[in-house]
């Protein structure tokens, strides 16, 4: 081919050249590729830990979460404060051992740690209902451990072993980060751990009301699932029959088929479910004794209250099985030097239940608020025990709705306050703070009547005592029933009762019931026997003691801990002898 000429006036096109291959030029180059090369080896180590965080973060999250999901299943039968006492020694035991003996693990167990999770978290159901069978003979103060021990706390070790594991494939040598010692990784997991479990502590039960379809038997059913992803293996084959038999035959989990094999069981004692749900304070259900003739309504392992189906005559208002909801009424007979027809008065009940002391109330004329701080116990209380709607509904948390009242002037006749859960008292609706607004709340010639369910001989009961006395000088105090032996309180070890405290803001300086009449019965035989207070505790029968302390202020509550304990452990045993064990244990 005739070579290309070029174009008079214009200098030929010169091709691009490589530079010169000089000494300089090569020792730039290498610089160059090892920099290169140096930044993908960084990006890909950082990618690698990244991976290795998110897989030990997820271990620790499950196991965080499960944490409050065991706490849960166990709170019907045994009580959410008993089921709670041993709970944070079992985790640290077991994140202990989990980490130190990680080695010993991996090395002497025929399958990876890791792979063995979905498995164990199968057959948690199948013991805890198997176990908890005998909750009366393992009791309330160790029954909670034992089953743990066996379900949980394993779990717990196999996830923190399957995350010291993990994290060994961290790089973390000292050349590139001399500030991390052998222990960092260790004290950094226990402290996700254990925030984790708090967040989800405060808002599982929130996410149990939010979504209907979740119970805490349905949770553990989701863990298995989570699990066997993370996990896959041959194994997972073994959790086929602990699965099916938690899906068909455990009448915890929320199915048709689980409902109905609960009350063909419930049935054969006289029992029925009318209704159950999860809750903001805890496992709700509705339940009936045809042959006796009376309804119930439960949270976890205590009872809100109950009334008689049947009755001789037809009442304005039914009759309440429990006495001490009948003498809160007795609010209305203290005498008082202004006393306020029924029709122009109001009350405010702090705490509904079934809601047997505000239908009275309102049966009567007053004008009723009622603050209950669970919208499903509202529910119950309307749909099963005919709770009348002529009245002013606040779902809401009594600390903040006594605050608000307080700044807008609210003021009111009668004051009742009758609230528990958990098996012991709420504390923040006994201390002197919240005690004070109720104070305020009230009327100069206004009475408030306390219900406050405590073991007399626990320095708990004291010093709730004397924080009332402290606002309100002008009380009396009565028991539900008459005072035991101090022989019977030696050999029980406790003296748990109900007890009603009558409190005026009147200037005379004295309690005393006008006579009933007949109206105010409301045709009701148990209002009969029950309504005047008989038993009362005198003032020396409480008297502070050395160690108790001072008054109950809100920035002092913890030290209640220990004494709840014992409150709770008295109120389980009180539980199981007003219901059989197996309407306990078959929630």
């Amino acid at each position: 081919m005739p070579r290309q000429k070029a174009s008079k006036g214009k200098a030929p096109q010169v091709s691009q050249r490589a530079p010169k291959l000089t000494k300089e030029n090569f020792e730039k180059e290498l610089q160059d590729l090892a920099s290169k090369a140096k930044e993908e080896t960084w990006q890909k180590w950082a990618r690698d830990q990244i991976w290795v965080l998110i897989k030990a973060g997820g271990l620790l999250t499950f196991a965080a979460v499960y944490s409050n999901v065991s706490q849960l299943a166990l709170s019907p039968v045994f009580g959410s404060i008993p089921a709670s006492i041993w709970h944070q020694s079992g985790v640290i035991i077991a994140c202990f051992l989990g980490w130190s003996l990680n080695l010993f693990l991996a090395n002497n167990l025929p399958y990876k740690t890791v792979k063995l999770l979905p498995v164990l978290a199968a057959y948690i159901p199948i013991m805890q209902l198997a176990l908890s069978k005998y909750s009366g003979l393992l009791g309330a103060l160790y029954g909670p451990l034992i089953i743990e021990s066996v379900t949980f706390f394993p779990l717990l070790m196999l996830s923190v072993s399957s995350t010291a594991i993990i994290l060994d494939d961290m790089d973390m040598s000292p050349g590139r980060f001399k500030w991390i010692t052998d222990a960092l990784p260790g004290i950094l997991s226990y402290t996700f751990y254990k925030v984790v479990e708090n967040f989800s502590r405060v808002n599982l039960q929130e996410m149990l009301v939010k979504y209907s379809f979740l119970n805490r038997l349905n949770l553990e059913l989701g863990f298995i699932g989570l699990y066997s992803i993370i996990a896959p293996s041959n194994l997972l084959i073994f959790t086929i029959p602990p699965l099916l038999h938690t899906v068909v035959l455990n009448p915890h989990v929320t199915l048709p088929w689980t409902t109905y094999s609960l009350n063909a069981t419930l049935n054969q004692n006289g029992w029925s479910l009318l209704d159950r749900q999860e809750s903001l304070t805890g496992y709700l259900s509705v339940i009936e004794n045809k042959n006796v003739g009376y309804r119930v309504m439960r949270c976890d392992h205590s009872l809100l209250g109950g009334e008689w189906q049947l009755s001789a005559t037809k009442t304005s208002t039914k009759e309440p099985i429990y006495s001490v909801f009948v003498m809160l009424e007795a609010v209305r007979l203290v005498e008082v030097s202004l006393r306020v027809p029924d029709e122009e008065a109001s009350a405010l009940v702090v705490g509904l239940g079934i809601g047997t002391t505000p239908a009275a109330l309102i049966a009567h004329g007053i004008n009723t608020t009622i603050v209950e701080i669970d919208p499903i116990v509202y529910r119950f209380a309307s749909e099963y025990f005919d709770l009348p709607s002529n009245h002013t509904a606040v779902i809401s948390d009594a600390v903040s709705y006594a605050s608000l009242s307080v700044a807008s002037g609210k003021k009111f006749d009668y004051i009742v306050h009758d609230v528990f859960t958990g098996g012991a008292e709420p504390i923040d609706l006994f201390t002197f703070e919240f005690l004070h607004d109720l104070h305020s709340l009230l009327k100069p010639n206004g009475v408030i009547a306390i219900n406050y369910a405590g073991d007399f001989i626990l320095p708990s009961t004291r010093i709730v005592l004397h924080t009332i006395l402290s606002i309100f000088p002008t009380c009396r105090i009565y028991r539900e029933f008459v005072a035991p032996s101090s022989s019977m309180v030696d050999v029980d070890g406790r003296d748990f009762t109900n007890m009603v405290i009558f409190c005026t803001n009147a200037p005379d300086g004295t309690i005393t019931f006008r006579k009933p009449d007949t109206r105010d019965y409301l045709e009701s035989h148990a209002r009969r026997k029950f309504l005047v207070p008989e038993h009362e505790v005198l003032r020396d029968e409480f008297a502070l003691q050395e160690g108790d302390g001072e008054v109950l202020s809100r920035n002092n509550t913890q030290r209640f801990e220990i004494w709840h304990h014992k409150s709770a452990l008295g109120h389980w045993a009180v539980m199981r002898t007003v219901l059989p064990a197996d309407i306990w244990e078959n929630w």
